[in-house]
């Protein structure tokens, strides 16, 4: 009865919850600590998860080791925090100003993820910087680098799009897995750490999210295809829609 259904978002207890009304809505405008950098890397390293709500892009030129991309401008950013972060973990947001705080405390209060959030950093990462703090960086890279790099040298392409999206047509030898279920389904892609891997989705949003999971993994060579496969597409390079 469930084939070919998506999976079950990773707060679905907090959704059903919400719906029986056993667990209340925020009904006031959602609050949380602001937190210097010092006290976040204090965080991360203690194990506290990080979420970066900035763009691919600001994120692939520098962002707090470990944490994951999950874009704010996103019209499904809330369910994605939902699909990627597990239930009852506390988390800290990083975010362009109190008013992109203020504005993703509002989006994940809808689905009751408010309460895990533990505090924002909305200072910048140039004050993270300046604080002697480090950083990792993601490459983005344009689908004409990857056609190239896929006719001269080689490297393992991981189309992170659902099922659906896939079977329209696709990168020739690329690997998929829906963005959603990476981090479970990591062992059976047979991928190694030390090996480049280039992450596409239909933009570069959902592929920035899978590339930050795989960096939290240890993988030292990604790279984010800006534009994705729309990019792909309106470039006339080839597909595939081999299932």
């Amino acid at each position: 009865m469930t084939g070919g259904q998506p999976s079950r978002p990773a707060n679905i207890a907090n959704i059903v919850a919400i719906n029986q009304g056993r667990q209340p809505l925020t009904m006031a405008e959602p609050q949380a600590p602001t937190w210097w950098p010092r006290k976040v890397h204090q965080w991360r390293r203690e194990g506290g998860v990080v979420v970066d709500t900035r763009p691919s892009a600001d994120f692939g030129a520098c962002h707090v080791p470990g944490a994951y991309n999950i874009q704010l401008d996103s019209s499904e950013f809330e369910q994605r925090v939902g699909w990627v972060i597990p239930p009852d973990v506390p988390l800290v947001l990083v975010v362009d100003g109190a008013a992109r705080g203020r504005e993703a405390l509002h989006k994940l209060a809808f689905v009751g993820l408010d309460r895990q959030v533990a505090a924002l950093m909305d200072c910048g990462m140039q004050s993270w910087l300046e604080a002697g703090l480090p950083s990792g960086t993601l490459t983005q890279v344009s689908v004409h680098s990857l056609y190239r790099d896929l006719q001269e040298n080689g490297t393992r392409v991981l189309d992170v799009r659902a099922a659906s999206e896939w079977n329209e047509g696709h990168i020739p030898q690329a690997l998929h897995v829906d963005y959603r279920e990476l981090a479970e389904r990591l062992v059976e892609l047979s991928l190694a750490p030390d090996e480049q891997v280039t992450v596409i989705c239909a933009s570069g949003y959902r592929s920035s999210t899978a590339s930050s999971i795989l960096l939290r993994h240890d993988f030292r060579q990604i790279r984010n295809v800006t534009g994705g496969m729309n990019a792909w597409k309106a470039a006339g390079l080839p597909l595939s829609d081999e299932k």
